[in-house]
C-alpha cells in the first residue's frame, strides 16, 4: 500500500527536517538509496515513514490469548456503573434516533 512519502506528487510538501548524521550514516543512506534508484530525500523519507506507521501500528494492534481475550470480551459487554452524568446522558432522546420512534 504506497504511502504519502511513496507519491511526493498528491501532496504540497511545506514542512522541513533538518538531521545531524555521521559520515558512515550519509555514506549508507546514499549507498541504499542508489542502490533502491531513489534519490536520497525519498529514500530517507520513504524509510522514516514506514517505520514510523509501524511504531505507530504497534500500539494500534496487539495480540492476546483465547483467556485474555474472554475477559476483554467479559469487559466489553459488562454493563457500566450507573452514574449520575449517565443518567442524565440517558434521559435525553437521541440525535441519532429515527423521527419515527
Amino acid at each position: 500500500m504506497p504511502t504519502e512519502a511513496a507519491s511526493p506528487t498528491t501532496t504540497s510538501k511545506s514542512e522541513r527536517i533538518n538531521l545531524r548524521i555521521t559520515r558512515r550514516q550519509d555514506e549508507l543512506l546514499r549507498r541504499a538509496a542508489e542502490a533502491s534508484d531513489r534519490n536520497l530525500t525519498d529514500f530517507v523519507m520513504d524509510s522514516a515513514v514506514e517505520r514510523a506507521e509501524q511504531v505507530l501500528a504497534d500500539r494500534r494492534w496487539f495480540t492476546v490469548n483465547d483467556e485474555q481475550f474472554e475477559d476483554f470480551l467479559r469487559l466489553l459487554d459488562a454493563p457500566l456503573p450507573s452514574t449520575s452524568k449517565f443518567d442524565r446522558l440517558f434521559s435525553h432522546k437521541s440525535q441519532f434516533a429515527s423521527h419515527d420512534s
